[in-house]
């Protein structure tokens, strides 16, 4: 059978517009599918990798923490908000426990400022000229991860923010350099990114994010899959009543070294000094 000149044009418009003949790589239906999920993996992890090394980062800090955790003012108004509306229903049990926990909240601010005077400190005497050194890391998010972000952002230097895809709506906090403002969609190639360039990690009260990323690097530095690693718990009251470190000695499941992985910390003064000493004291050893 024969076709006309415009039937062929026709039937070869129908297999372009065909998605066996889109190109691979621009094929994200293709790129999406079940099979493919090593190759995104990988590009997971390279492009992050290559942004890093573009913008010149050469060794970070991880801050992790609470994204509940907010501005004092920002605290007090909800709490205020949350009595005002106890005084009209003052038997609902719900309202109690909301204020509760605004007030526990509350309580917790001053570990917004702290992260933000953390980063200040550290951006401003690392991050000299085009030197990306310690650069600030955060998961990107609201609370503790925007104030430290927000801190470099502060003296005008370079931090970087690793989002996640999650099924609610996460957004990037703004402090975060446009330029290293990066999305993840697996948790796992994530985790890698956080430490392939840290000199330390920071952790400030938090929930179960934070205590996730808390206990794989330590479980990494006691296993010796990663450098020796300063690890500050920022609020010692915090941490000290959510783990009983010496619990744990006691019971045999962890050596009496393990505990000494990690130090505590309630000023940014403090745990930035103790990083520095933690290097200082490897470099002369």
């Amino acid at each position: 059978m024969a076709y006309t000149k415009a039937e062929k044009k026709k039937l070869v418009a129908k297999l372009e517009k065909s998605p066996a003949y889109k190109i691979a790589y621009k094929d994200l239906d293709f790129l999406d599918s079940e099979p493919l999920r090593p190759t995104r993996l990988q590009l997971e992890l390279l492009k992050p990798e290559l942004l890093l090394r573009e913008q010149g980062i050469e060794s970070t800090i991880v801050v992790f923490g609470g994204t509940r955790i907010v501005e004092s003012n920002e605290a007090e108004a909800d709490v205020k908000a949350i009595e005002k509306k106890l005084v009209r229903n003052p038997d609902d049990t719900k309202l109690k426990r909301k204020l509760r926990i605004a007030r526990s909240i509350l309580k917790k601010s001053p570990f917004y400022e702290e992260a933000r005077r953390f980063a200040r400190l550290v951006s401003c005497e690392c991050q000299i000229a085009e030197r990306h050194e310690y650069v600030i890391v955060t998961g990107g998010g609201p609370g503790v991860m925007e104030a430290a972000n927000r801190g470099a952002h502060d003296v005008k230097a370079k931090s970087i923010g690793l989002n996640i895809t999650l099924p609610f709506e996460q957004e990037p906090n703004p402090y975060i350099s446009p330029e290293l403002c990066l999305q993840f969609h697996y948790f796992a190639v994530r985790k890698m990114h956080f430490l392939l360039r840290a000199k330390a990690l920071v952790a400030f009260p938090g929930g179960y994010g934070t205590l996730d990323e808390l206990f794989e690097a330590l479980t990494l530095v006691q296993t010796h899959k990663v450098k020796p690693l300063p690890i500050v718990l920022f609020g010692e009251k915090f941490w000290k009543r959510l783990i009983d470190f010496d619990f744990l000695v006691s019971e045999g499941t962890i050596a009496e070294d393990d505990v000494k992985l990690f130090v505590y910390a309630d000023k940014a003064e403090d745990a930035w000094d103790y990083i520095k000493a933690f290097y200082r004291t490897h470099e002369e050893g």
